[in-house]
């Protein structure tokens, strides 16, 4: 397990990271994310010992990382960006190397073997590293930070320079690896981040600005998710007549899908668009032939939690306006619902 506790990171009068909290549970694995400048490399430095915060704690299986360090790090294994390999040594030479510097307990023969039959080497065992392909050195990268079976395993951007199949298999040994260990994964490919990590941290300016599941990070903000719907009926009057709903910000007509006007349709922040738009256009008779969610990848999750323009989401705001307007939304339906049946009773005594 990871505690994070109130941490924060000065450098001279510029604060890298402010009072950023957050717990990983065993056998998790969770996805860093953060655009350049954010303090993620930051967190990630200090959780591994390499720096010092200004304030706050970090524990690795209960012992801190600051006043504890050999302990701590005994628990960690890391991969950073740049391997830490000795391109002349071949691969058995470099692991007996890192198990010697590690001073492991654990007889080195059947544990080295079982490593390299994990990470899938067993094949270039004896091959000098230089002349290793980019996906293998990655390997090895791993098979090093998996020395002495560390309970956490921190991989800083480990699939950065691979092609798609390399790719794919380093996904596959991430997630076998997050069966027996807590894995910090840290990526730039945002893709590799939604297929690999159960839950993702997004950092912003120092601080911890999300920290969930991507599906529930996507429920969270859907009440400004826009809607794709597609419809019979003339494409110009259509538009027209969506863009009269109130709590529709924007249509955008897409064009002729399956025969039918397909459109996306943004709404305001908190407003659930649906029913007035299905009532409109019943009443137009323009037959609503698909409505469904235009479904929010991390990808923009993430540019919408960081875009530092006034699009941007907050998830609190988000969420006490949504409530607010369904509220508000609850006592129209209602007066609308009476309005319905006072004129169906004035409409009854007219024809009697």
């Amino acid at each position: 397990m990871i505690e994070v506790n109130n941490l924060t990171k000065k450098y001279g009068n510029h604060l890298a990271v402010e009072n950023a909290s957050f717990v990983i549970n065993d056998g998790e694995i969770l996805g860093l994310l953060g655009p350049n400048g954010a303090g993620k490399s930051t967190i990630m430095n200090i959780v591994t010992g390499y720096l010092s915060s200004t304030d706050g704690s970090v524990t690795i299986s209960g012992y801190d990382i600051l006043e504890n360090p050999v302990e701590a790090k005994r628990h960690i294994g890391y991969l950073p960006e740049q391997p830490p390999l000795y391109v002349d040594m071949t691969v058995k030479e470099y692991l007996n190397y890192v198990y010697d510097l590690k001073k492991v307990k654990i007889p080195r023969k059947p544990h080295l073997a079982e490593i390299c039959k994990l990470v899938k080497i067993e094949g270039v065992y004896d091959r000098i590293i230089k002349n290793l392909s980019k996906g293998y050195r990655q390997r090895v990268g791993i098979a090093q930070a998996l020395i002495g079976n560390p309970d956490v395993l921190i991989l800083d951007e480990p699939t950065v320079g691979l092609d798609p199949k390399q790719i794919i298999e380093i996904r596959d040994l991430i997630k076998k690896l997050g069966k027996n260990h807590t894995v910090i994964f840290s990526s730039h490919i945002l893709s590799e981040i939604q297929a690999v990590c159960e839950r993702v941290i997004i950092i912003n300016k120092g601080k911890v600005i999300a920290d969930d599941t991507p599906d529930t990070l996507s429920r969270k903000i859907s009440d400004n998710q826009s809607l794709v719907i597609r419809v019979d009926g003339p494409y110009k009057a259509i538009e027209t007549e969506l863009k009269t709903i109130s709590g529709i910000k924007k249509v955008s007509y897409v064009g002729i899908r399956d025969s039918f006007q397909e459109f996306i349709v943004d709404p305001i922040v908190g407003y659930d668009i649906r029913k007035p738009m299905f009532k409109l256009l019943a009443s137009k008779n323009w037959p609503l032939m698909l409505l469904k969610s235009n479904e929010m990848t991390l990808e923009d999750i993430f540019l919408r939690l960081t875009d530092d323009s006034s699009e941007s989401v907050n998830l609190e705001k988000v969420l006490r306006e949504s409530k607010e307007t369904k509220l508000a939304e609850a006592a129209q339906e209602t007066d609308d619902d009476n309005d319905e049946i006072i004129n169906q009773m004035i409409h009854n005594k007219e024809d009697k």
